[in-house]
């Protein structure tokens, strides 16, 4: 595992970003969650395979590495790649 993959380093920096509450959350291959919001902010960091997110009608690929940030009450969808998706979630 790279040092950009530290999983105890990652919830450490989102904490320090007032992400107060953080886990690990795993889908499988093509899992989709249609519209949605959620009542506080979130950050999803990928750590393995990858997940496509629309919001505002605008569709984007993150892969492992790489993070999201969804606004609290931003409508939004996403769809896991072939393989799913595992990352980790942090809440404020």
């Amino acid at each position: 595992m790279s040092d950009a993959m530290n999983i105890p380093d990652l919830e450490k920096q989102l904490h320090s970003e007032g992400f107060r509450h953080t886990y690990i959350w795993e889908d499988g291959p093509d899992q989709h969650y249609s519209d949605h919001t959620h009542p506080v902010e979130t950050a999803h960091i990928i750590l393995e395979g990858q997940m496509s997110l629309t919001m505002d009608g605008r569709s984007t690929t993150y892969r492992a590495g790489e993070r999201c940030d969804v606004p609290a009450g931003a409508k939004h969808a996403a769809r896991m790649g072939p393989a799913g998706c595992r990352y980790l979630i942090g809440e404020k």
